[in-house]
């Protein structure tokens, strides 16, 4: 599979397609300016993934420890407990997405593995991302009375990182495309998702949520034109091989994630982005973990670049932000190492 070099366009399981579309065409329109014909070619692409049939829908994990509105969801597997920590924006799915790409399969050989699954939205709506971490993923991991592994996955993994920072139970902390040092970020990036936050930030308030037309919105900012390559990409594409099967369920299961609560989002953009709260080390009073870190950063990241992870050893996979956890060479560039990494802890 190509590597997305943005996040996955949200999609309506029952009318696929964008959301909100009038920004969506408003890429488009941006990009014919320079490059009609990729611009012609991305529209196509959005029909034909209207159109494209879907497959069934993956069983849901039984849940094994609930804390609020999170819960931990057994895998499989046996011996020290490895929890993987997805992102608070999109479900954690893309972590066991299916069986040809699961990050959540292929560590069965190194322990019992635990998805993480935040739950849903409005139980947790007065929670920051700190909060996250202090009343949701700290209280499962007492729960669990073990000493654990944790995999954090885009914000997954900077949560990850304060949480071992603080409980020593967490013997070892591994991130994926996980972003610490936020000034790291281009200028011209972070001004425009401090743009968009000013613009959207009434219709979040009004809400109490930031939803997930406006989460992809944000995001789309970052990197407007991958969101039209990609589509373009998609549009040469069979509908019925095997890459055309995997973007398809990479759009849906974009569309399928909660909102995300409206403290969070503010810390999220304004402090975390706005101020650097995580490489400073003022986030939740404390810096980077005493324990073991192995940092896997994506050369081909838009949304998390390499030079924003934590300091640590590290592994770059040559792959896109999404890519790198379900690509056709996440097995070789990914999964392997960190078994390994794994094993040796």
């Amino acid at each position: 599979m190509s590597d997305d070099l943005a996040p996955p366009l949200a999609a309506s399981q029952h009318e696929p397609g964008p959301r909100p579309l009038p920004l969506f065409l408003e890429l488009i329109r941006d990009f014919a300016r320079r490059d009609p014909v990729t611009a012609r070619a991305a529209l196509d692409g959005l029909r034909r993934y209207q159109s494209a049939a879907r497959g069934p829908l993956r069983v849901t994990r039984p849940e094994i420890v609930r804390v609020g509105a999170a819960s931990l969801r057994d895998c499989g597997g046996s011996g020290r407990p490895v929890i993987l920590v997805p992102s608070l924006i999109n479900p954690p799915d893309i972590l066991d997405l299916d069986p040809d790409c699961s990050l959540a399969e292929a560590l069965l050989p190194e322990g019992r593995i635990l998805l993480l699954d935040w739950g849903r939205a409005s139980q947790r709506s007065s929670l920051d991302v700190a909060d996250h971490v202090e009343q949701l993923l700290l209280p499962l991991i007492a729960e669990l009375g073990e000493p654990v592994t944790l995999v954090g996955y885009c914000l997954g993994g900077t949560m990850a990182l304060a949480a071992a920072a603080i409980d020593p139970q967490i013997r070892a902390v591994a991130t994926l495309a996980a972003p610490w040092h936020f000034s790291a970020y281009p200028a011209a990036s972070r001004r425009a998702l401090a743009d968009y936050w000013q613009s959207a930030r009434p219709a979040a308030e009004a809400l109490g949520t930031m939803p997930i037309e406006l989460l992809q919105a944000a995001f789309w900012s970052l990197d407007p034109d991958g969101i039209v390559t990609k589509f373009a990409r998609f549009a040469a594409l069979d509908l019925h091989c095997a890459k055309a099967l995997r973007f398809v369920t990479l759009e849906d299961w974009a569309n399928s994630g909660e909102a995300l609560p409206l403290p969070a989002a503010q810390e999220l953009i304004g402090r975390l982005f706005g101020e650097n709260l995580t490489g400073g080390g003022k986030w939740l009073g404390r810096g980077i973990p005493e324990c073991p870190t192995l940092h896997f950063t994506a050369s081909e990241d838009r949304i998390v670049p390499a030079s924003s992870t934590a300091p640590g050893a590290r592994i770059d996979c040559p792959a896109g932000h999404v890519g790198m956890v379900v690509g056709q060479h996440a097995p070789n560039h990914l999964h392997g190492p960190l078994r390994a990494w794994l094993a040796a802890r």
